[in-house]
């Protein structure tokens, strides 16, 4: 075999180990912010036309309500059990319709908790929906009892809280601190803002800013909550 051909030969090795690397990186580029992929799970179903990009599954057109619909069909037809869930067809508000849903699902066998959870990008005019692989929690609830108001101090030094009255924000507020998941680690993450939500028998330190996670902190823990703008808007705290 003459020079010529053994280059040609090395050069076409050489494109095809070129594009089969070109793909490998696309492939892992694609999931690489996933901590699990439906595709690979039998009993995890893909709503026909996601497409993955990096983190989360993308649609065109407002789709979250027919994914809802669809995972809340099939997965317990596949074993699974709804843990939580949460949508905007609970509210009654219609500017909220964005907001799409969340929910928690567990099965025998599965080593954690699932996350399935869908919103409508207004601005790409798409929906986004996002598969989550997380341990199993535990939430304590440190509320029983609900008061007839609360009084919420926007900072430490705040010496006239902002009262509520309102059963049915005070409602949700508790939901959602019982709901936020324990914290079972002693050192507390520092948060640019501290506020207090006074319920009467017992007072809860909120640590919160920049769009992360939310520590509650009271006699009885503590417990970490997803930065939900639902809480900010109950509450009044600026974000």
């Amino acid at each position: 075999m003459n020079k010529k051909n053994t280059l040609l030969i090395g050069s076409v090795v050489f494109l095809i180990f070129l594009g089969w690397f070109a793909y490998q990186k696309a492939t892992d580029d694609t999931y690489e912010g996933m901590s699990i992929i439906p595709e690979q799970h039998k009993d995890i179903p893909l709503f026909e036309g996601l497409k993955p990009t990096r983190s989360h599954y993308v649609i065109k057109g407002n789709r979250w309500e027919d994914i809802y619909n669809f995972y809340m069909n099939n997965l317990p037809k596949l074993g699974w059990k709804v843990e939580y869930e949460q949508s905007a067809l609970d509210d009654n508000n219609n500017e909220n319709d964005w907001s799409g849903f969340y929910s928690r699902w567990r099965k025998e066998g599965f080593d954690g908790e699932l996350w399935i959870s869908a919103s409508y990008n207004q601005y790409e005019e798409e929906t986004e929906v996002l598969f989550d692989k997380t341990p199993i929690y535990k939430s304590t609830s440190w509320i029983e009892d609900l008061p007839n108001s609360i009084c919420i101090y926007e900072t430490l030094k705040d010496e006239k809280c902002f009262e509520l009255n309102d059963k049915s924000k005070i409602k949700e507020i508790k939901s959602l601190i019982n709901k936020a998941i324990d914290w079972d680690k002693e050192e507390l993450p520092s948060r640019e803002k501290t506020s207090v939500i006074d319920f009467g028998n017992l007072e809860i330190k909120v640590h919160y800013g920049s769009d992360k996670e939310i520590y509650f902190q009271s006699e009885k823990g503590i417990k970490i909550m997803k930065p939900e703008s639902e809480f900010f808007e109950l509450t009044n705290l600026s974000q």
